[in-house]
Formats: C-alpha cells, structure tokens, sequence
C-alpha cells in the first residue's frame, strides 16, 4: 500500500509532468504572445507562469532548508523580485524544470514519518511554523490553480491548450510515454514504493 509520502512524490512527479506539457505549448507561441494582456488574475501568460515559478522558488527552499534542520532564509522576499524573472518562455520553462527537479528530490526524501515534521515559513508578520503536509498540499495546490488560469489564456491563442487534467492513471502510460522521454522519467521510478 502506498503511503501519504509516496502520494507526495507521485505528485511531485505529476506537477512536473503537467509544466512540461503547458510550457511546451506556450513555447510555439511568440514571446510577444507569451507576454501579452489576457484575461485572468494575473495580466499574461508570462506573469502567471512567472508567478507560479517564484512561488516554487520560495516554497522549494523553506521546505528544503526545514527538511535539513536549517534556519528560516532571512531573505525569502527575494524571490518574488522581480515578479517576472524570465522575458521568455524558454528562460522561465529552464528555471521552472530545475525548481521542479529539486521539488521532486525532496519528496522522494520524506517518509511518512517526517510528514508531521515542523516547517519554517517566514512572512512579513513572522516566521510561522506548518508541517510538510500542509505546505506541500498548499503548494501543489496553488500551481494546479494557476495552470488552470494559464490553460484558459492558452485557449485565446492559436495553439491548443494540452490536456492537464490527468493523473497518471496505468492504462495512459503510453500516452505520456513522449514527455515522459523528454523528461527522463519512468514509471517505475514514480510508482515503486
């Protein structure tokens, strides 16, 4: 039987899968397009998928930093400025697979026994204390949200938005086989427990 742990690190893998296959079809689009007003919480493609990238940023680190028993980042505002980092689609799609690859290490990391364990999160008030439950459902949460958001945009331009609402169910292990190659994952990395 998996466990909550287990259920982490499939999502991990799952969130990766699904920037992949959005950025991908945002990359045929021009960065002028990509940059371009839409209609949304956030004005464009590229400041919602910027937004996306630096909530990772900020996310990956307070999470990686509690889960070696480091101190809180005194400089954890730093990560939203600027709020779009990236002027292409390209530069913000190599950021983004390199904060989801360190996402994944660290939910390959925990065991369900860590899961309760005390997470740092500093905000303007203070640093509050969360476990690695909630900050990781917050977090996978919040990018599924703001996906959903740029998958509409998406919708508004010439290139079709890519299927999102899968998860890795064992009779489409075929159809994500491509992205899965480009990735450099496997199933069996993903579902042994």
């Amino acid at each position: 039987m998996a466990s909550l742990a287990h259920h982490f690190r499939t999502m991990a893998f799952n969130n990766a899968w699904a920037n992949h296959r959005l950025l991908k079809a945002c990359a045929q689009l021009s960065d002028a397009e990509f940059a371009a007003p839409r209609t949304s919480f956030f004005p464009s493609l590229r400041h919602t998928l910027s937004h996306n990238l630096t909530v990772d940023w900020y996310y990956v680190d307070l999470l990686e930093r509690s889960a070696r028993g480091a101190p809180h980042n005194l400089e954890a505002g730093r990560f939203f400025e600027p709020e779009q980092p990236f002027a292409t689609c390209a530069a913000l799609t190599v950021a983004q697979r390199a904060v989801d690859t360190r996402l994944i290490g660290l939910c390959t990391s925990l065991t369900d026994a860590r899961l309760d364990d005390p997470v740092q999160v500093p905000r303007r008030s203070g640093v509050l204390i969360d476990s690695f439950t909630r900050i990781l459902a917050h977090l996978f949460q919040h990018q599924i949200h703001h996906r959903g958001q740029a998958h509409a945009m998406l919708a508004g331009t010439a290139v079709a938005p890519p299927q999102l609402d899968e998860f890795f169910c064992s009779n489409e292990a075929d159809l994500r086989a491509p992205d899965f190659a480009e990735l450099g994952f496997d199933e069996a990395r993903i579902w042994s427990v």
